[in-house]
């Protein structure tokens, strides 16, 4: 009966020591830091940053600042994509898919329209979207 206690004793203590091993999981190419349906510019364009001073920037946005860290100043760039004045809601723009290759990075933007039978608020917007790229490659947007 004694023996029951002490295998107990060592199955815990054999438990308690093992350790698990962090994975250093790869980042994803990009990340949406913020998709706004309204907040954008009045005007369709995208802005690729990737100057210090310039990704410095958004950290000042209240929606961005605990989003950016100082080290992705560094080793990212960032995408402000805007969809300009809508009539409605319904619309969204954002990155359908990013591809790295040897050069650069080839970011796919996808609008989202809505349809001419769907329910809309009737309200003027104008969405955007703001994107870090994990590398300082050179980006092409399509």
């Amino acid at each position: 009966m004694k023996k029951l206690p002490f295998l107990f004793l060592v199955l815990l203590l054999v438990s308690c020591g093992a350790s698990s091993t962090k994975s250093s999981a790869k980042r994803p190419l990009f990340e949406v830091l913020t998709q706004q349906n309204d907040g954008g510019a009045s005007i369709r364009f995208f802005e690729i940053l990737s100057e210090p001073n310039e990704i410095k920037m958004l950290q000042n946005d209240e929606n961005l600042k605990n989003k950016i860290s100082s080290n992705d100043i560094q080793t990212s760039n960032f995408i402000i994509l805007n969809m300009g004045n809508k009539n409605s809601g319904g619309y969204k723009i954002g990155v359908e898919n990013a591809v790295e290759t040897d050069k650069n990075i080839i970011v796919t933007i996808k609008e989202i329209i809505p349809g001419p039978n769907e329910m809309t608020t009737q309200a003027i917007t104008n969405p955007f979207c703001v994107v870090r790229i994990n590398s300082k490659k050179e980006i092409i947007i399509k």
